[in-house]
């Protein structure tokens, strides 16, 4: 068989080892790839040539070390290759890939460059198609080290870095590689870190488990999680875990990933120092494994419940309840700023989306189908009867049984799915919040959830088609379970495609797009039925919009056959009815047309079908067919029975016929569209001075406009196109309006566009003709060189040549025929038109002639094949692929004229000015027109050449990377072609010109040459930046490629696209091998010269020239390499004193720029030129250069870092490794080790310049900053640049310290605030290099202290207790010698136990524990030594510190400098400081006790290891101030001081270290009065001992108890202040005493108890017990003080309300804790006291309070066996309370709790909420009644179907029982509230569907309540307000509900909704 030899695009062969290559998809991509391109692309075997010189260059760097010049260059060419599209070998990908890994995880690797490797990573690893754990595994622990370090910062650390963002990301991204053997050590590591009081240590733990556990095996850790999750009352927390857990859902639906063999199966290679595997036992003892199914997909029906009430929660619907919801943020408040250093997770409502959608699965009976619109809950079994109403009483009756006694049958559920009725539940819970009129912030929230359900269903549903799907066929989804979901959400779309959100509307669109695709008939007609009637009829602008988006949304179902067969018929009318929407005059509406039309006509051939012949007649698929003879009518918009599929559909072929008689309406709709266009454009208003046509809005319009128009010209039949060319050339050929020539030049390119052969025949003669009548008449001949309005006399000619360039637009071979014509014109239009848009617009006219001629770009874009569009069969049938897929000649003289004006001697007038910019435009525009006309090549030698001018300085040149060219579209390619040669001549003669008269304009430097120097500089930019890509740019392709593919995208994972598709990535992939070889351009002598020239016009005396350099200046940068070091010396030079001002400030401004300055702050070289000009500025008195120098200093200072070179020092073998991996795969030659070495040496070179030149800095710097002439603006940034300067990996200088510890007080605050934290760091460093063992414990702070131990630990049942106990203990000094035993950290074993504990020991009694330090730093540490000894300077520093200013704490950064120096010299300077301390103790100004709180703190803190002697002689000194200061100084001005004070001091500290506060302060609170006669002497005693409780943290718990027994027995103390005491000590307490119960406190045994208890076994201790005892003895009390309560203005004093009020507080703080669930223990027993709270009327705090927490509690989910337990209690209170305020207040909380757990709650358990709320409507008080109803309407809404009957049955048999006796009567009170009852039922059924109309209820509201119109009040009230929310709901959707009531009922209800009737 013959081979077919495969051609691209011009006709050419496709490279060979392309061609026979059908190995992979990657491999046929990119065939097609090269089949769209019309030049040759070179073989895969050059480009691997290419990769492999590239990996070379990259293994040379990373073994060279040369990270930071070598590494980045040849990442970045490796970037590029990958743009390429040529497949990555998969050998080469493993290698790179964890060459990548491990260096960015290397210690003290730059910030740039580790995100660098992480970003290259994560797109080596993105597919999980091209490598897997099969190919590649890699380690955990180096990042989980390097982030648990770096995430919590010390308190003296303020430098932080993205470091723990950059390791969350790595992480996330490398978890996939991540042996499942891990998982084991992984708990064993993460789980003890949990302590469930700290939300930092859960926060931070818990993104360790769900960051690094392997997602693949979740039996082993997903109940623990579950169940720790469950426990936790945080916002942050759910976030997270529902993220994780969506991945979990998604991953899971195949069972083979979990299968446990795999573990043993992937191989176990990569272990990092430290790691092991512990492999605990597990239980997987099936044999064939199943997957991880249970109830609902991946989990048990109690865990499936808790995620649906944490989905019914994230929706954020805010009841009338007061904000139950914010009791999780209120917990998250709590949280450290350092989480928020991590990676954000998503957004909870795509997560939820997605667990619910792949949880999704056959798991149940469906129920049976219905035709409603909304579908059917669970039906309940008959046998409910409906009582007779002869009940003794008539609550009885109303509450009869409806559901006890009953055996509830097996459950059905929607669409046979659990997960999907869950869904749908949720949906109609939430239904009226989807309405416009209810909208809110959680509509956005609603809109996006079924936004993402639908996006996924549909995502889940293809990828399920596909044949390698691996989800169990069982496991599917099903068309039933589609059709349900489709139904469940369509009423609710509809609804919410009115909201006047904009991000709602967003948002339904894409719900109602992928909802079409899904099912298409049960969506498209409800659209249509609310199109047609809000575009026929005027109403709302914003609703005729909203209804345009949703046509635009479902347009596949309209034009794609595929998608929906039948939609077609209705495309024509639609658009008939859419000609109004292009309206100037609302931008909004016309966008939104644009939009339909172009996603439409995208998929069509708009054409006229009919005059093809005649349609056959339409067979209908069931007999009897319509009665023969009778026409065919179109089909309207009237659609009885929807959705029902009831009645006979059309055939395919009825369906085309109709469809063909639709298209005959095609001719009268593009009349009416192109007039519509026509009279757009004449009402554009006129244009300004700078040529456009009104403001953004209008330019919006037009452009959205001749886009659609055209797409739809590039669709149109040939007939059609024919009659739009016509009119548009009437148009254009009969008018000339001056507010429309831009718009006139884009209507004609959209029809060049579609044929610019006929286009360029018509309109071509005419324009020529035109324009040259208008020129030889006089037109443009008004010389002018600046933007000004266009004179009549012109408008011709500007409407002819805008015309002219509109034909030019698309193809360059129609062109050619024109060719003598068009340079003859252009010559005339040259010489003749010498206004500014005259010159500009003939400039223009070249630059798209040329590009049209010489660039590549697609020729047609249609929707199919030119072949098949053209052919006959497609023409007559194209209506059956609607929505198919497809898987200087003139230049030279010109030159010449220009260098003419130059000359010697030409007089420079307005008239030379203008011909200047008139010739120098045309020559400009004519080389932007031809980027692609030559190709540019580097020789060897100039490469060389390059890299010894290169902006990189200090590299050999091979390190300096540079590109091979490759075939683009260029069109001269060969050197020695003489045209080549020619053109090339011509281009440098241009370059010379714009030098010689950038030199000659300089000198001339005039104000009239403003407009010359912008033409110049702007012809500059076209020299140097026009070439490849740039007018095609691939980063614009790149993102139109995007674009189109998202309008496109039907779900997710398409791989089917229109043709336009393609086409744009055609040109994608051009503009990419462009974009390559526009990387580097050669920079000769010219281009040097031309950059000297930008350097001066951007110092020029003309700001608008400045800017305008500048800005080019900064794109050269870019494409040029060596500008900088070119422009940098010139830059500095013009800082000098003495320049001008103008010249100065256009030099500071270059340097800002991010080009400029950011490369000389952090290059060796240039640094040290830079600074001391910018701060030699400073003579300078002009505010605006001084306000530039500011600007460049902060711009500068953000990228000036601290020097450091630990990275060197640093071992890797992992990386070495991985160098050799990759090289392994490479062909070197032997001379290339010659390359590494040299590459080492300069490198090691360059670090010593480096180290030489921040040297240098220092000392230069310091001589400015010492100088007393210095600004204090400059003091500021000398001592910036000097702290930055400070380094870890180097010893500091003596008058480097010296100057910081001078500055610390200097009399300029932010001096002294830098310096400080200057001296802070400096000292840290010397600390770090005295105790770090190693570089890469240098580079990440891990010090390694002397006194520091690590003890094994045996953990037991009583471990966690034992070691609590100890911190009470006082530690013997003697015993405790060399015992570890103090921990200053979070106590371990909340949870679980490590192996291991770290503890420190008693420092010695008299040998340092530090001293001394590194000798490096000897002549420092003496240098702070003779400073801070000195009496003199703490009085300087107190001075500072006491003065007045606005602190109510003390400042952390004094305290940290003090600490510091202590902690450094130990004792040394304390006699020194004693002095000033003392003084200020006794000074009792709150500013001077500020003060001494600071050096207190600090000197207490820096004693920490001091040796015992020098501690003891310390405490000796204080231990006697402790009274003075505590209880004689303190005033409520200096409580919160003192407070912080301890605050700090307790902070991570163990409590023995600072014993004799503790006793003081436990000593004090042991005999404090807690009814002192002054509160504030209880209250400053209570809050230290608050603040000593905080700090400890579970540290306290020790002294719980006791405190906790103190502090209850004065729960009724006479100080409100001191009981919110008691309340925040109970709250404590509830929290601290909160520990999980594992039989064993380990790992292992937590997690497999997790997997195999029940669940009602309490492990994580979720049950409140700790108060237990007290809150039963709380509750006989209350009965006591409640007998004992006087009410009155007293009351409030009453022991009742004292401790009501203090139990509310506790419980309010409780449940807005992290261990919330814990509270409903303590709530529940206090239930009926909290009710009677709430209606106390004389005590308006109590009862708020009671009424506040009983709302907040049901924002907490809580156990689920108080579920019950909680209803009955507020049953109860409903039932049988006295008061009718409590049953008013008890009745919305049965509502709230309801819809915030429905998940939860039995249906048993709802049945008797609906028996208690129809008891309540006989409520002897009106407000009772009404607020049961509005409950009971709430609930009936998700009631079992058959109880609603039921009722309905019940309400209307008591009002027809009900007589209404004369009002005199005495038992016509009692009869008012039976009828009554009855109609509040009944309004209650009606009210509970408020957007769908029930089959029971048009008799209901025109039967029974319309008959009650005029009863009495309040019976006709309830009616008319029912009757009026039944109109407000469904007016929307009127026209579809009113098919539901037959004509007398019509007439009915018109009557009770108005009074009167329409039909009377």
């Amino acid at each position: 068989m013959q081979h077919t030899v495969q051609t691209n695009a011009a006709g050419q062969p496709i490279p060979e080892d392309l061609e026979g290559t059908h190995a992979t998809r990657y491999m046929q991509k990119l065939k097609e790839y090269a089949k769209s391109l019309p030049y040759p692309i070179e073989s895969y075997s050059k480009l691997l040539e290419i990769l492999d010189f590239i990996l070379l260059r990259l293994t040379q760097s990373i073994e060279a070390r040369d990270y930071d010049i070598g590494f980045m260059q040849w990442d970045s060419m490796l970037t590029y290759w990958l743009t390429l599209k040529y497949p990555l070998p998969k050998d080469r990908r493993i290698k790179i890939a964890k060459l990548y890994f491990y260096l960015s995880i290397t210690p003290a690797i730059s910030t740039q460059i580790l995100a660098t490797c992480a970003d290259g990573f994560a797109l080596l690893t993105r597919s999980k198609h091209k490598i897997t754990i099969d190919d590649m595994r890699l380690p955990w622990k180096p990042i989980y080290d390097i982030l648990s370090q770096d995430l919590f910062l010390k308190r003296r650390q303020f430098e932080y870095t993205q470091l723990s963002w950059c390791m969350g990301y790595i992480a996330d991204n490398s978890r996939k590689f991540f042996h499942p053997a891990a998982i084991d050590e992984m708990l064993s590591t993460f789980l003890p870190l949990l302590d469930g009081t700290r939300l930092d240590t859960i926060l931070s733990s818990q993104y360790y488990l769900v960051t690094f556990l392997p997602l693949t095996h979740p039996q082993y850790y997903l109940p623990m999680l579950l169940r720790v999750w469950e426990s936790i009352n945080s916002y942050m927390f759910d976030e997270r875990m529902l993220h994780f857990i969506s991945k979990l859902t998604e991953m899971h639906t195949n069972p083979e990933i979990s299968n446990p063999q795999r573990i043993a199966e992937i191989p176990d290679d990569e272990k990092s120092e430290g790691e092991g595997r512990p492999n605990w036992s597990q239980n997987d003892t099936r044999d064939r494994w199943q997957g991880l199914y249970k109830d609902v997909g991946v989990f048990t029906q109690h865990e499936w419940n808790f995620l649906m009430c944490k989905c019914l929660a994230s929706m954020e619907i805010p009841l009338a309840d007061g904000g139950s919801l914010t009791t999780g943020p209120s917990a998250d408040s709590q949280v450290g700023f350092e989480i928020g250093r991590l990676p954000k997770p998503q957004w909870r409502i795509p997560s939820l989306a997605r667990i619910i959608v792949y949880s999704m699965a056959p798991d149940g009976i469906p129920v049976p189908q219905s035709n409603a619109p909304t579908p059917i809950f669970s039906p309940l079994p008959s046998g409910v009867t409906t009582p007779q109403a002869g009940h003794s009483n008539l609550g009885d009756y109303l509450s009869a049984s409806l559901g006890k006694q009953l055996v509830f049958k097996e459950r059905a559920y929607l669409g046979g799915s659990i997960a999907l009725d869950s869904l749908a539940r949720m949906i109609a819970s939430t239904e009226s919040f989807f309405h416009p009129s209810n909208s809110g912030s959680w509509t956005n929230d609603l809109s996006a959830f079924i936004k993402y359900i639908v996006y996924d269903f549909n995502k889940r549903w293809y990828e399920e088609q596909s044949p390698d799907c691996k989800t169990p066929r069982n496991r599917r989804l099903t068309k039933l379970m589609k059709r349900e979901l489709v139904k469940s959400l369509r009423t609710v779309v509809l609804l919410a495609m009115f909201s006047q959100d904009s991000t709602t509307v967003s948002n339904i669109q894409s719900c109602l797009k992928s909802m079409s695709i899904m099912e298409p008939d049960l969506i498209l007609e409800p659209i249509l039925e609310r199109a047609v009637p809000s575009l026929e009829a005027l109403v709302e602008t914003q609703r005729t919009i909203a209804v345009i988006k949703a046509l635009g949304a479902v347009a596949p179902a309209i034009v794609c056959r595929d998608v929906y067969y039948p939609g077609a018929k209705h495309l024509v009318p639609i658009l008939e009815l859419l000609i109004p929407g292009i309206d100037l005059n609302d931008p909004a509406k016309t966008l939104c047309t644009t939009a339909f039309l172009v996603e439409i006509s995208q998929y069509i051939m708009i054409g006229d079908l009919t005059v093809y012949g005649s349609t056959p007649v339409m067979q209908l698929d069931s007999e009897p067919t319509l009665p023969a003879g009778r026409p065919i009518s179109l089909p309207s918009f009237s659609f009885e029975g929807r959705g029902t599929g009831i009645g006979p559909r059309p055939t395919h072929e009825g369906e085309d016929a109709l469809l063909e008689d639709s298209t005959g309406s095609f001719p009268d709709w593009i009349t009416n569209f192109i007039r519509r266009v026509i009279q757009l454009l004449e009402n554009l208003p006129e244009e300004g001075v700078n040529g456009s046509a009104g403001g953004a809005s209008e330019v919006q319009v037009i452009d959205a406009v001749t886009g659609a128009c055209s797409q739809i010209c590039v669709h149109l039949s040939e007939p059609l196109f024919d009659m739009v060319l016509k009119m548009v050339f009437d148009y254009a050929s009969t008018n000339v309006r001056t507010n429309a020539v831009r718009a006139i030049h884009q209507l004609v390119e959209c029809v060049a566009n579609a044929d610019p052969v006929k286009t360029l025949a018509k309109f071509f003669p005419f324009c020529a003709r035109n324009i040259k009548n208008e020129l030889e008449n006089g037109a443009s001949s008004l010389r002018t060189t600046s933007s000004s309005t266009p004179l009549p006399s012109d408008a011709t000619l500007h409407w002819n040549l805008a015309i002219l360039r509109g034909c030019i637009y698309n193809d360059g071979r129609a062109i050619l025929k024109y060719q003598d014509e068009l340079m003859s014109l252009i010559h005339l239009l040259h010489q003749k038109a010498l206004s500014k848009r005259g010159y500009s617009w003939t400039g223009k006219l070249i630059s798209s002639l040329l590009l049209t001629l010489t660039h590549t770009y697609p020729l047609e874009n249609k929707f199919v094949n030119p072949q098949e569009w053209s052919s006959e069969e497609f023409q007559k049938n194209h209506h059956r692929h609607w929505g198919k897929l497809f898987a200087p000649k003139l230049v030279d003289p010109t030159l010449s004229s220009l260098e003419t004006l130059l000359n010697p001697g030409v007089i420079r007038d307005a008239a030379w000015r203008g011909d200047f910019c008139r010739h120098l435009t045309l020559v400009r525009n004519a080389f932007a027109g031809t980027p692609t006309f030559l190709k540019e090549y580097l020789t060897a030698k100039d490469i060389i050449d390059a890299s010894s001018t290169s902006d990189i300085i200090g590299e050999i040149p091979e390190m300096i990377a540079s590109v091979i060219p490759l075939n683009a579209s260029f069109v001269l390619t060969d050197a020695n072609d003489p045209r080549y040669q020619y053109l090339m001549r011509v281009r440098q003669r241009f370059g010379h010109f714009l030098h010689d008269a950038s030199v000659s304009l300089r000198q001339q430097g005039e104000e009239n040459t403003v407009d010359a120097v912008q033409v110049l500089v702007r012809s500059i930019r076209t020299y140097m930046m026009e070439y490849g890509d740039s007018q095609d740019s691939y980063y614009a392709n790149s993102d139109q490629y995007t674009a189109e593919k998202n309008v496109a995208r039907q779900y997710a994972g398409q791989k089917i696209w229109p043709r336009s598709v393609f086409v744009r990535r055609a040109r994608f992939y051009n503009s990419a091998r462009l974009h390559w070889n526009s990387i580097e351009r050669k920079r000769g002598p010219v281009e040097d010269k031309l950059i000297d020239d930008l350097v001066e016009w951007s110092m020029w005396h003309y700001p608008i020239i400045r800017q305008l350099a500048q800005s080019n200046l900064d794109a050269i940068c870019t494409v040029y390499d060596g500008v900088r070091r070119r422009a940098l010396p010139v830059l500095f030079k013009a800082l000098s004193p003495g320049t001008d001002d103008d010249r100065m400030k256009g030099a500071l401004w270059t340097i800002n720029s991010a080009s400029f300055g950011k490369y000389a702050i952090g290059e060796p070289t240039w640094v040290n030129e830079m600074l001391p000009m910018l701060f030699e500025c400073q003579q300078h008195e002009k505010p605006s250069i001084q306000d530039c120098v500011s600007t460049v200093f902060e711009n500068c200072l953000n990228n000036f870092v601290e020097p450091s070179t630990i990275v060197f020092d640093v071992v890797t073998p992992a990386v070495n490794k991985a160098v050799a991996g990759l090289k392994s795969l490479l062909d070197i030659s032997p001379e290339e080790s010659l390359i590494t070495i040299r590459t080492r040496e300069q490198r090691i070179q360059r670090i010593e310049v480096f180290n030489q030149a921040a040297q240098t800095s220092i000392k230069n710097i310091l001589k400015i900053g010492n100088c007393s002439d210095t600004h204090w603006r400059y003091a500021v940034y000398a001592v910036r640049c000097l702290r930055t300067l400070v380094r870890r990996d180097r010893p500091l200088a003596r008058d480097h310290i010296t100057y910081f510890l001078e500055k610390a007080h200097d009399d300029h605050p932010s001096v002294r605030y830098y310096a400080q934290r200057a001296v802070i760091k400096s000292i840290q460093h010397i600390k770090f290099r005295t105790l770090c063992k190693s570089p890469i414990d240098l580079a990440e702070g891990r010090v390694h202290n002397p006194l520091k131990r690590t003890v094994s630990v045996i953990p037991s049942p009583t471990t966690t207790a034992e070691f609590l106990e100890q911190y009470k203990i006082p530690i013997d000094k003697d015993l405790a010698e060399q015992q570890p035993i103090y921990c200053d950290k979070n106590p371990p074993g909340w949870l679980v136990w490590n192996d291991t504990v770290s503890l420190y020991t008693l420092p010695d009694t008299s040998r340092s524990t530090f001293q001394p330090w590194e000798p490096a730093s000897a002549d420092a540490v003496q240098a702070i030594r003779e400073v801070t000894t000195d009496p003199e300077y703490w009085e300087n520093m107190s001075m500072y510190y006491s003065e007045e200013n606005h602190e109510t704490t003390i400042t952390q950064d004094d305290v940290s400098f003090v600490k510091s120096i202590f902690q450094l010299l130990e004792d040394e300077p304390l006699e020194a400081f004693k002095p000033t301390v003392e003084k200020l103790i006794v000074d009792k100004d709150h500013n001077k006790q500020r003060a001494a709180a600071e050096f207190l703190a600090g000197v207490l803190g820096g004693s920490k290891h001091w040796p015992v002697l020098k501690q003891d002689m310390l405490w000796a000194w204080f231990v006697p101030y402790i009274p003075t200061i505590f209880l004689q100084n303190i005033k409520s001005d200096t409580l919160s001081i003192w407070s912080s004070f301890l605050e700090y001091t307790f902070f991570h500290k163990d409590p023995r270290r600072v014993q004799p506060l503790v006793d003081f302060i436990v000593d004090a609170f042991k005999n404090l009065d807690f009814n002192a006669e002054l509160s504030f002497d209880s209250v400053k005693v209570i809050a230290l001992f608050r603040t000593f409780w905080e700090e400890l943290g579970r540290k306290f718990d020790a002294w719980t108890d006791e405190t906790v027994e103190r502090s209850w027995s004065e729960i009724h103390g006479e100080h409100d202040d001191v009981r919110a005491f008691i309340a925040e000590i109970l709250a404590f307490s509830q929290n601290i005493k909160w520990r999980p119960k594992p039989s064993k406190p380990i790992a292992e045994v937590f997690v497999k108890e997790c997997q195999t208890l029940p669940i009602d076994h309490d492990i994580m201790s979720i049950r409140g017990t700790y108060h237990k005892g007290r809150i039963e003895e709380l509750v006989q009390e209350l009965q006591k003080w409640r007998g004992a309560r006087v009410p009155g203005p007293r009351a409030f004093q009453s022991n009742y309300d004292r401790v009501g009020t203090t139990i509310c507080k506790w419980l309010y703080q409780s449940v807005h804790d992290l261990h919330a669930i814990s509270t409903f223990d303590y709530i529940l027993p206090l239930m009926p006291e909290m009710f009677r709270f709430t209606e106390v009327n004389d005590n308006n705090t109590l009862a708020s309070r009671a009424s506040s927490l009983l709302v907040r509690m049901c924002g907490v989910t809580p156990p689920v066996s108080l579920i019950n337990p909680i209803l009955d209690a507020i049953f109860e209170a409903i039932q049988t309370s006295p008061s009718w305020r409590v049953r008013l207040k008890a009745l919305p909380l049965v509502q709230v709790f309801y819809f915030r757990h429905i998940p939860l709650i039995s249906e048993f358990k709802i049945v008797e909420m609906l028996e208690v709320l129809c008891r309540c409507l006989d409520d002897e008080v009106v407000e009772v009644r009404e607020m049961a109803a509005i409950t009971l309407s709430g609930i009936l809404r998700l009631s079992p179907r058959r109880s609603v009957l039921t009722l309905k049955d019940r309400f209307v048999r008591l009002l027809k029982n009900s007589h209404v006796p004369a009002r005199q009567d005495p038992i016509y009170n009692k009869a008012i509230r039976q009828r009554h009852a009855a109609i509040l039922g009944i309004c209650a059924l009606v009210d509970s569907y408020p957007y769908t109309v029930e089959e029971w209820m048009p008799d209901l509201l025109t039967n029974i309540l319309a008959e009650r119109t005029y009863d009495p009040i309040p019976i006709s009230t309830t009616v008319r307000k029912c009757a009026g929310n039944f109109k407000r709901t469904h007016q929307d959707t009127w026209h579809e509900d009113s098919k539901c009531f037959n004509e007398s009922q019509l007439a009915a209800l018109s009557t009770l909704l108005t009074g009167s009737s329409y039909y009377a």
